[in-house]
């Protein structure tokens, strides 16, 4: 990924834009720091469907009571 400065996105938006929509995101940096990646619509929308784990667990079909317990082995005994 290229890095580009804010001062200098900010003058060459199209060609940063023209890069995202190629297939190569752009990230831009403000301070030195790393602050946002110009990604193309596509890139975003296929990324944004990806499940969360949480997301995942929620739709499970299980239900409190489907799982069986636990079975907790007996704690065995140490000499010191």
């Amino acid at each position: 990924m290229r890095k580009v400065q804010l001062r200098d996105a900010k003058a060459n938006l199209s060609a940063v834009v023209d890069e995202a929509i190629e297939g190569k995101p752009v990230v831009i940096t403000r301070h030195g720091k790393k602050q946002v990646v110009v990604l193309s619509y596509d890139e975003w929308l296929r990324l944004s469907k990806v499940p969360s784990i949480v997301r995942s667990l929620m739709a499970s079909p299980l239900r409190e009571g489907d799982i069986p317990p636990r079975e907790r082995p007996r704690l065995r005994k140490i000499k010191f």
